[in-house]
C-alpha cells in the first residue's frame, strides 16, 4: 500500500498513520511530495507511479491520501491510473479537503493553461475524517474550508449558510463538537448532490455541475495570482463574482432603493433587505475571507481573465455553463461567453 502525503502533513501525522496500517500487517510504502498547488503536475504524478512500480505494488494494493486537497487530487489520480485503477482511501487533514476535495471522486492535476484539466472520476473506497487534526491547521487554511461550506449552504440550505457564519468563532477556536456537526452537514449536502449525478452527466442545473458555484471565476483568479491566492480565497472572490453577475443578469434580487446593504451592518438574517452580492460579501467577511473582487478586474488582469476563462472545462463551444443563484438555496445555470462574464463583472450593462 502507498501512503502519500506532503512535506507539511507527513511530519505531523505520517508516523501515526504508518504505524496504524502496519499494525494490521500491511506493507506500507511512504511517499512525500512538496506541499503546494505546484505539486499537481505531470512530473510529480509520474514520479509517484514510478515509485509504486518500483515498490512492486499490484492491483490489490491501496493508495492512502493523507493531506489536503492537493495530496488528495494527486494521489487520487495516481490511484486511478496505476494498473488501470486501484483502490483509494482519502484521509483529509484540511477543512477544505474534509468538506469538499475528498468527497465526490474528482481527482486531477493542473496544466499551464488551466486547473484540473487532466483528471478522472475515481471514487474513494472510504473517507476518514477526524476534526481533531484541524488543531494544527493555520487559520488561513481553515478559512478556505469555510468558503466551501458556505458554498454548500448557498446552493442547498439557507439554514446551513447562516449556521456556518454564526459558528465562525467556535470554528476558529477549533471546537471539535461544533466542527464535527458543521463538517458532517456540509459533507452530507455535497454527498447527496454527487449521489444523484456521480459523473456530472446530469441536465444543466440539476446535477453536480452546480457544485462549481464560485469556481468558474475562482479558478481563474488562482491562476492569475500564480496561486498566491489559496483555493478557498479564490472561491470566496468567485462567489462575490457569481452574486454580482446573478444580479446584473436580473435573476437575483438587487438592494432595494435606499437600503443600506452590507455596509450598513445588515445581518445575514435580514436577507430580504439586501442584494445577493451584499449577502455574500457580509458572510465571507464574517468568515475572514477576501471580498475585494474589483482589484482583479483592472484592464490587464481582466484581459488575462477572459483568456483563461476561454479554457473553462464547462464550456460548450464558446459558451460557459456559469452557475448562478436566484437566491440563497436556489441555484440556476446561465450560458455565457468569457467576454460576457468579464464585461458584466466590470460594468452593469456589459459595455466595458
Amino acid at each position: 500500500m502507498a501512503l502519500i502525503s506532503d512535506t507539511n502533513v507527513m511530519p505531523l501525522y505520517g508516523q501515526a498513520a504508518r504505524e496504524s496500517l502496519e499494525a494490521q500487517d500491511l506493507e506500507v510504502h511512504s511517499f512525500t511530495v512538496p506541499a503546494g498547488e505546484a505539486t499537481k503536475c505531470t512530473e510529480r504524478l509520474f514520479e509517484l507511479i514510478d515509485g509504486m512500480v518500483a515498490a512492486r505494488m499490484g492491483r490489490r494494493d491501496v493508495v492512502v491520501a493523507l493531506g489536503g486537497g492537493v495530496v488528495g487530487d494527486l494521489a487520487g489520480l495516481a490511484a486511478a491510473l496505476f494498473m488501470r485503477g486501484i483502490s483509494l482511501m482519502q484521509c483529509p487533514t484540511s477543512l477544505l479537503a474534509q468538506v469538499d476535495a475528498s468527497v465526490g471522486g474528482k481527482v486531477a492535476i493542473d496544466l499551464p493553461s488551466g486547473k484540473n484539466l487532466v483528471g478522472a472520476f475515481h471514487f474513494p473506497t472510504v473517507v476518514l475524517i477526524d476534526p481533531e487534526v484541524l488543531s494544527t491547521l493555520p487559520d488561513r487554511e481553515l478559512s478556505c474550508g469555510l468558503a466551501e461550506m458556505l458554498k454548500h449552504g448557498a446552493l442547498f440550505s439557507p439554514e446551513h449558510f447562516c449556521q456556518v457564519v454564526a459558528a465562525s468563532d467556535d470554528i476558529y477556536a477549533r471546537d471539535t463538537d461544533v466542527l464535527a456537526r458543521m463538517v458532517a452537514t456540509s459533507v452530507g449536502l455535497k454527498a447527496a448532490c454527487v449521489s444523484r449525478d456521480p459523473r456530472e452527466q446530469g441536465e444543466a442545473g440539476k446535477g453536480r455541475v452546480v457544485l462549481n458555484l464560485g469556481h468558474t471565476v475562482g479558478h481563474v483568479l488562482e491562476m492569475l495570482s500564480d496561486f498566491e491566492l489559496k483555493h478557498g480565497e479564490a472561491v470566496a472572490l468567485g462567489l462575490v463574482a457569481m452574486a454580482r453577475l446573478s444580479q446584473r443578469k436580473q435573476i437575483a434580487p438587487t438592494p432595494p432603493a435606499g437600503a443600506g446593504g452590507a455596509g450598513a451592518g445588515a445581518g445575514v438574517a435580514e436577507a430580504g433587505e439586501q442584494g445577493l452580492e451584499d449577502q455574500l460579501r457580509q458572510a465571507l467577511a464574517a468568515l475572514r475571507l477576501p471580498t475585494n473582487l474589483d482589484e482583479w478586474l483592472e484592464d490587464e488582469r481582466a484581459s488575462r481573465m477572459e483568456s483563461v476563462l476561454a479554457n473553462d472545462k464547462k464550456r460548450a463551444g464558446s459558451s460557459i455553463s456559469f452557475i448562478a443563484l436566484k437566491a440563497i438555496g436556489s441555484p440556476a445555470v446561465l450560458s455565457l461567453t468569457a467576454a460576457e462574464i468579464v464585461s458584466l463583472l466590470r460594468d452593469p450593462d456589459g459595455d466595458c
